[in-house]
């Protein structure tokens, strides 16, 4: 009756008793009262037109069907993104492994041999029988009580490991979500280029048909002619250019999506408009909302309970054990009370000397925890950069946005003036084509600076998180 007493005592102390080693304190990391870049410490709740947009789907605000589709596809079928969940799940199985170490462990078996004793075997009895057969069921039971909390710190651990596991798999999400939405973007803005491009070809055409009128009517030079065309095939060239990227990103869509690149086409539709509102919060928000800053303190966590788990081995290591079996010659008396044997009783052990290795295997473990904290720190740091160089990206792309509009009127307003000098005799084809080079070139660069502005806003999100919150770690 008193091994299952002793047992119960042992088990309260298991799951109420001391746990050795420091317990986890998140580690502080200053954050600043506001961004540098003023008008962006807006909340979600009062953004607009961000209100009622899902979080988690946080590429909703760019009101575009076809990049909802390529996300939702992304989130299901990405190879990167599955890869992540599986190595979640290890980690979480790893949990559940830690976890079947604070409960006995029973095992039985099943034996049956024919002996054959010895005729000279020594002290032999004169009348035993040489041949007998044993018939043998063991059963055993063994309990080391977690008296010090070497396993429940060994828990803790896994389990902050599994959490950020879960983080990693949301960061991942995150940068694919983030890589498909600017790819999607960059993709849309060759299609802006390229249809300025085609308009462009149009106006070159009927230039060239005009120098050709002229030469005709004995106004122009043939070398007017032959700069007219050079100047439309370049144009073209440029157009046929754009296809090349235009099929990289693509292509490079085709595989985040978890498709093919062969076959897979997405439809041309030129980019326009503004970015929409993009709301920030303050710093501190931050802090739980970055995947990447919830797995680094996930991880220090982790590696504060392994100072525990190195500091219990400091203490004596106590088991419970106990084996019984049924044996007997004849399998018919096999189930017979009197065919029962046992033993039970506590056993004990302690580390008198090991020449500093419990020592060096606890300093190890502090020093992981440093390591952990230092790359948590910088992690938050960089968080904060991030933020800071999206948000300045968009106010200085927006003021260059507008200044190359200004460009654009002017150059053509320029083009206009010396197509109609020319047309009257009084500038020379030169002026007419230096003027188109340098509207084409302006309005080029106009619109590559919309694709950079969506694109900078896509950034910014991916800088403050997406929707993703640390609420939504998993509990292990």
């Amino acid at each position: 009756m008193r091994l299952p007493i002793v047992g119960a005592l042992l088990g309260t102390l298991t799951l109420y008793g001391c746990k050795v080693g420091p317990n986890y304190k998140a580690p502080t990391v200053p954050a600043p009262p506001a961004y540098t870049e003023s008008g962006h410490n807006g909340n979600w709740s009062s953004a607009t037109p961000a209100d009622g947009v899902d979080r988690g789907n946080w590429w909703t605000i760019y009101q575009d069907k076809e990049l909802d589709e390529l996300e939702q596809r992304c989130t299901t079928a990405n190879q990167s993104i599955a890869a992540g969940l599986h190595a979640y799940e290890q980690a979480h199985d790893l949990v559940r492994e830690n976890k079947s170490s604070l409960y006995p462990t029973v095992s039985i078996g099943a034996s049956g041999s024919r002996n054959r004793i010895s005729n000279n075997r020594p002290l032999r009895p004169a009348n035993a029988s040489q041949y007998y057969w044993d018939f043998l069921i063991p059963l055993n039971v063994s309990w080391e009580p977690d008296l010090w909390g070497g396993v429940r710190r060994q828990i803790e651990s896994s389990s902050a490991n599994a959490q950020a596991s879960a983080a990693d798999l949301a960061n991942t999400r995150l940068s694919l979500q983030g890589l498909l939405v600017v790819s999607y973007f960059q993709l849309r803005g060759l299609d802006l280029q390229a249809q300025l491009l085609r308009t462009t070809i149009d106006t070159y055409a009927e230039t060239l048909k005009l120098t050709e009128d002229r030469l005709r009517g004995g106004l122009s030079t043939d070398s007017d002619v032959q700069q007219a065309k050079a100047q439309l095939e370049a144009t073209r060239a440029q157009l046929i250019d754009l296809g090349v990227q235009r099929a990289q990103y693509e292509h490079a869509i085709a595989v985040l999506v978890g498709e093919a690149a062969t076959g897979f086409h997405i439809s041309e539709r030129a980019l326009d408009g503004d970015p929409p509102s993009v709301p920030t919060g303050i710093p501190s928000e931050l802090l739980q909302r970055r995947p990447d800053i919830a797995a680094a303190e996930r991880r220090v966590a982790a590696t504060n309970a392994l100072i525990g788990v190195a500091k219990s081995a400091y203490y004596p290591t106590i088991t419970l054990g106990a084996t019984g079996s049924i044996e007997s010659t004849q399998i018919s008396s096999l189930f017979n009370s009197s065919s029962t044997q046992w033993n039970s009783g506590p056993s004990a052990s302690e580390i008198l000397f090991d020449a500093g290795r419990r020592k060096a295997q606890v300093d190890y473990a502090v020093a992981q925890r440093e390591q952990a904290t230092a790359l948590y720190r910088e992690q938050v740091l960089s968080a904060f950069r991030d933020v800071e160089d999206q948000l300045s990206a968009l106010r200085v792309l927006e003021q260059e946005a507008a200044v190359q509009q200004r460009a654009v009127a002017a150059a053509k307003r320029s083009t206009e003036l010396s197509t109609l000098r020319y047309k009257r005799g009084l500038a020379p084809y030169l002026e007419v084509l230096t003027n188109q080079t340098i509207e084409l070139s302006d309005e080029r660069t106009a619109a590559a600076l919309i694709a950079q502005r969506i694109v900078a806003s896509a950034q910014l999100q991916m800088a403050l998180g997406g929707g993703w919150n640390s609420i939504q770690l998993p509990r292990n």
